[in-house]
C-alpha cells in the first residue's frame, strides 16, 4: 500500500503541467473544519535536536555548520519523554488538539522516515518514533493530532536556497527542486499513512522565497491534492503570512490576532476560512534555556478569550526540554488555564465571534441566541453593545444585570464597577 501511495507522491511532482479547477472542500473537510472551529484551543509543540543547544528552533540559521550541528543527534536521548504525560497535561489544560513539529527547518525528522537517515529513529540512540507515540497518546486522550511540516530544509543540498539558512556550510548554489519536492511528498505520504487520523497538516516556510525576483513555484496545488487524497478529511493550513491559496482549509496568523499586525507577520486579509492564531507562552517556540519570560496565566487566558471573540482558535506553544519533559513553568500555566476552562469553557468551546470588537474592555462570544460578554478590564460599570437583548445576568451566579435596548443596541448597567478578576462574564439572551 505504502509503495503505491509513494508512487502517487512522485506522480504529484511529475504532473507539473496539470491544471486544476477551483478548489471545493469535501464533505469530510467541511466536517473537520466545523470540529476544528469548535475546539477553540490547541497546543503547539516545537521539539527537535535543537532543544539540546538551548538556543531555540532557529539556532542552525545563525552560524553553526550543519555537519557539526547534526552531531547532536548522536547524543539525543530524551529519557523523560512520555507522550501520555504530555497529552494528559494538555487535556487537563482544556486544549483539544496538538500540533507537533514532525520536521522543522533544520531538516531533522522526529519520526521514523524511510526517506532520510537524519531522523530520531535512525540517527539517535533513542531510536523511538516520537510522532508514533504521540499519535497513540492523542488517541488515548481524545485529542486531535495536527502535524507541522516545514517546506524549508537548511541541510539538504537539493533544497533551493532562499533567504534563510545561508550560514550552515551548505553549497547554496546547489538545487534540485524536483528531487526535493518528491522527497517532501514521500514524507507527507508516510505521515498520512503510518500514524492514523491526522486532522491537519500545518505547513511553514513559503516566506523563505518571498523576495525572489521571479516568484517561486512551490507546486502547492499538487501537494495539497496529495494530502487530501491520502486523508480526505485532513485540513491544510500554511503559515505563509499572505492570503490563503486554493486548497487551504484554515487560515493561520502568527503572533497576532486576526486583523492585527503588531508583530509584523500577520497583515494578511482575514478570510472566511476557520481561523487560528499561534503564539508562544514565553518568547521562543523551541526551548531556550535563558527564556524564562513566561506570560502570566491571566494574560494567556485573556489571549484565548480575545481570540475566541474574533471567531478564531488559539494554538499556544510549548517548547519541551532536551530530556523530553515539558517545562514546569509551562505546566503551571496549562493547569491554570485548565481550571479556568473547566468553569467557563462553555463560553469558549463551540462559540462564534460576536461580530464586533471592544479592545478597551474585552470581547464577546456567541452560541446561538446566547452571547457571553467577557469583560477583561476592571472598573467598568456600563457597557454599550451593538445587539438587542431580552435578558442579562452574570454568568455563573445568575445575578440579574440592568439593561436597556436603545437605537444603537443594548446598554448594560451594573450596580458596582466590575471587580479585578480574570474575566467577568455577562450572559445575554438576544432578541
Amino acid at each position: 500500500m505504502l509503495a503505491s501511495i509513494t508512487a502517487l507522491a512522485d506522480e504529484q511532482y511529475i504532473g507539473t503541467s496539470e491544471t486544476f479547477g477551483p478548489y471545493e472542500a469535501s464533505p469530510e473537510v467541511r466536517q473537520a473544519q466545523a470540529d476544528f472551529a469548535a475546539d477553540r484551543f490547541g497546543i503547539f509543540i516545537h521539539w527537535g535536536i535543537y532543544s539540546m543547544f538551548g538556543q531555540g528552533e532557529w539556532y542552525l540559521n545563525y552560524g553553526p555548520k550543519a555537519d557539526e550541528y547534526a552531531k547532536a543527534a548522536a547524543g539525543f536521548y530524551p529519557a523523560n519523554f512520555d507522550a501520555r504525560k504530555w497529552t494528559k497535561a494538555i487535556r487537563e489544560s482544556g486544549a483539544r488538539y496538538v500540533c507537533f513539529t514532525s520536521r522543522h527547518h533544520d531538516g531533522f525528522s522526529m519520526f521514523g522516515t524511510k526517506q532520510s537517515p537524519y531522523n530520531i529513529v535512525d540517527a539517535t540512540p533513542f531510536r523511538r518514533d516520537v510522532v508514533g507515540e504521540l499519535a497513540e497518546a492523542c488517541r488515548a486522550d481524545s485529542l486531535s493530532l495536527h502535524l507541522y511540516y516545514s517546506h524549508i530544509d537548511w541541510t539538504r543540498p537539493d533544497y533551493p536556497s532562499g533567504r534563510t539558512g545561508l550560514k550552515t556550510g551548505r553549497d547554496t548554489t546547489l538545487r534540485d527542486w524536483p528531487a526535493y519536492y518528491a522527497f517532501m511528498n514521500r514524507q507527507l505520504t508516510e505521515l498520512l499513512t503510518n500514524y492514523g487520523p491526522v486532522r491537519a497538516i500545518w505547513f511553514d516556510g513559503l516566506w523563505d522565497h518571498d523576495v525572489d525576483s521571479v516568484p517561486f513555484n512551490w507546486q502547492l496545488e499538487e501537494q495539497y491534492r496529495l494530502v487530501h487524497s491520502l486523508q480526505p478529511g485532513c485540513l491544510i493550513g500554511n503559515n505563509h503570512h499572505i492570503a490563503p491559496h486554493p486548497g487551504e482549509d484554515i487560515q493561520i496568523f502568527e503572533r497576532d490576532l486576526p486583523g492585527q499586525n503588531t508583530a509584523g507577520l500577520s497583515g494578511q486579509e482575514v478570510s472566511r476560512l476557520p481561523l487560528e492564531t499561534c503564539n508562544t507562552m514565553n518568547n521562543m517556540w523551541g526551548y531556550r534555556v535563558i527564556d524564562t519570560d513566561y506570560k502570566s496565566p491571566r494574560t494567556l487566558i485573556h489571549y484565548l478569550v480575545r481570540t475566541a471573540g474574533l471567531g478564531a482558535n488559539l494554538l499556544l506553544n510549548v517548547g519541551p526540554q532536551p530530556d523530553g519533559s515539558l517545562p514546569d513553568a509551562a505546566l503551571e500555566r496549562l493547569a491554570e488555564m485548565g481550571r479556568w476552562l473547566n468553569e467557563y469553557g462553555e463560553t469558549i468551546y463551540g462559540t462564534e465571534g460576536a461580530g464586533f470588537t471592544a479592545p478597551e474592555w474585552g470581547t464577546a462570544t456567541r452560541k446561538g441566541s446566547r452571547m457571553f460578554v467577557h469583560v477583561l478590564e476592571p472598573g467598568q460599570n456600563e457597557l454599550q453593545l451593538p445587539v438587542k437583548a431580552k435578558r442579562a445576568r452574570v454568568y455563573g451566579s445568575g445575578e440579574k444585570v440592568a439593561f436597556k435596548n436603545t437605537a444603537d443596541g443594548v446598554r448594560l448597567t451594573l450596580s458596582e464597577p466590575i471587580p479585578d478578576v480574570t474575566d467577568y462574564i455577562i450572559e445575554l439572551e438576544l432578541k
